[in-house]
């Protein structure tokens, strides 16, 4: 970390401190001659990473109040410096300082200009400075941080005349509702307690004489005098500052004063040097006196130090992601490991149940043919029930007709099987609709000798058979939700049988094979 140093020139000396957590060390102490100077340089070469602020309690100060139009951006800008030039000529070190706006027939803001008016006490300094490049704040007049003391000590409400002591001079400076009206720096030249109360006691009626002139005390209202000092002089400073009609007093403990702003070293002495150092530290003011050549390098610094801290933050968010990253991928892993685990007491129980089931009737290939079978038939919603009623009744009505066997057929299952005509010209069905298979033979009811030949003879008998046989084909094509597939006829179209052996046991087979199945409503 930087090494942060604050300085204070006032006019016997320029004294350098080190601040570190909220702590004051003196440093160094420079005489305001060329030996001094010439010594302030050597030590910033010595420390060039050092920043640096400088805190001025000079006489050569002029403060004037001002009123410009309410104006925003460039035009502000330009008025506010053509005041600073017709109050304070072409001096380098100004500044103002906004005490908001007044409200009359027009709207106005306040301001109050400042100026080092001896910037030949500075220069010597400043210019080390700007040779060196260390980086340097600002250059802050000390007045102004009497207002950031009483706001510290909770007094920023109250219009009071502030006293503080500092060496060999006496501060002082009036704030209205916690804003800075006037200040001005005496000699003190006695520095004993007895004289310091005594030079507290006449600056205060000299400044109050002066604000009634200046009108910004009434001439009847008493003003409150606030004395910064320390509390062994408080004996001293009570005899001589006595209150009156026009003057109030107030001690303030200046031990108390820097413990309640966070100073960890306070004075041990009347000085308030070290408090108002301690003040620049943790609170500047907003106003300060040195120009943007001077401050470059300080505001380099800075942008560096902006830069290396957003570096830094991503940096850490990087890292912190990448953390959250690792630990969400080990979550993971953990899960995936734990599944993996349970996948393989699954397929473990799994076997082990199926080691228990019986053993079964086909494999595996043939039970899934099975069953995609039954889901087409049973989503055809074809059953053979209604069919085959029918047929009985169909049956009862012709005696002759001996049935063998019965197979269903599906139209899916015999699609491959061409149409083909019947011997009597009979279309089929196959491949169009379900139906039942019916194979069997047709009876002859006449008598037969015992040579084995009909009574009749084989014609007549083949008359009675092909009859029976169209009477039954006939009774199926009447029923208008039956159609009917010769395959198998009893005998061929036109055949003549005669009285041999062979005629004889074709005549006693007759056998057909017919499919009878459901017409088809389109």
């Amino acid at each position: 970390m930087a090494k942060r140093c604050l300085l204070h020139l006032d006019s016997a000396r320029l004294s350098l401190w080190r601040w570190q957590r909220a702590a004051l060390r003196e440093e160094g102490s420079f005489a305001v001659d060329a030996a001094g100077v010439a010594g302030f340089a050597a030590y910033l070469a010595q420390h060039p990473e050092a920043s640096f602020a400088l805190l001025v309690n000079v006489a050569e100060e002029a403060w004037q109040r001002e009123t410009i139009p309410f104006l925003r951006g460039a035009d502000r800008v330009t008025v506010i410096r053509r005041k600073l030039r017709q109050q304070f000529g072409d001096a380098a070190l100004t500044s103002f300082l906004s005490l908001g706006h007044a409200r009359g027939q027009r709207r106005e803001e306040r301001l109050l200009l400042a100026a080092l008016t001896h910037p030949e006490g500075l220069a010597p300094w400043l210019t080390v400075v700007r040779q060196a490049g260390v980086a340097l704040s600002g250059v802050y007049a000390q007045a102004l941080l009497g207002g950031t003391l009483l706001r510290r000590l909770r007094l920023a409400g109250e219009s009071c005349l502030l006293l503080s002591v500092h060496a060999g001079s006496v501060r002082q400076s009036y704030f209205d509702q916690g804003g800075l009206r006037f200040s001005r720096l005496s000699s003190l030249a006695d520095g004993s307690r007895a004289g310091l109360a005594s030079a507290l006691a006449h600056e205060a009626r000299q400044v109050q004489q002066y604000l009634r002139g200046q009108r910004l005390v009434a001439a009847e209202q008493p003003l409150t005098v606030r004395l910064l000092a320390h509390a062994d002089s408080r004996q001293a400073i009570a005899a001589c500052c006595v209150d009156d009609e026009l003057l109030r007093f107030s001690f303030i403990d200046i031990e108390d004063a820097a413990r309640r702003c966070g100073l960890k070293t306070p004075p041990g002495d009347d000085r308030c040097d070290a408090l108002f150092l301690h003040l620049l530290a943790t609170d500047p003011p907003p106003v300060q006196f040195a120009d943007e050549t001077l401050r470059q390098p300080y505001r380099l610094r800075r942008i560096r130090q902006g830069i290396v801290a957003v570096g830094a933050a991503t940096l850490a968010l990087c890292l912190l992601l990448a953390g959250q990253q690792w630990f969400a991928s080990e979550a993971l892993l953990r899960q995936e490991a734990a599944l993996a685990t349970e996948a393989e007491a699954a397929r473990q129980r799994y076997r082990s149940i199926v080691s228990a089931f019986p053993p079964l009737p086909a494999d595996k290939e043939t039970l899934l043919l099975f069953g995609r079978r039954h889901a087409e038939l049973a989503a055809q919603g074809s059953a053979p029930q209604t069919l085959l009623f029918r047929l009985s009744r169909l049956l009862d009505a012709a005696p002759q007709i001996e049935l063998e066997a019965i197979d269903w057929e599906s139209a899916s299952a015999s699609a491959s099987t061409s149409a083909t005509a019947s011997g009597d010209g009979r279309v089929s069905l196959a491949g169009e609709v379900d139906g039942a298979l019916l194979r069997g033979r047709v009876r002859d009811g006449g008598e037969v000798h015992a040579s084995g030949v009909p009574a009749s003879g084989v014609a007549g008998t083949t008359r009675r058979t092909l009859a029976a046989f169209d009477a039954f084909l006939a009774a199926i094509e009447a029923e208008p939700e039956l159609r009917l597939e010769v395959r198998q006829a009893p005998f061929a179209a036109g055949e003549a049988l005669r009285s041999d052996d062979g005629a004889i046991d074709r005549l006693q087979e007759a056998r057909f094979v017919i499919a009878v199945g459901r017409r088809e409503i389109r």
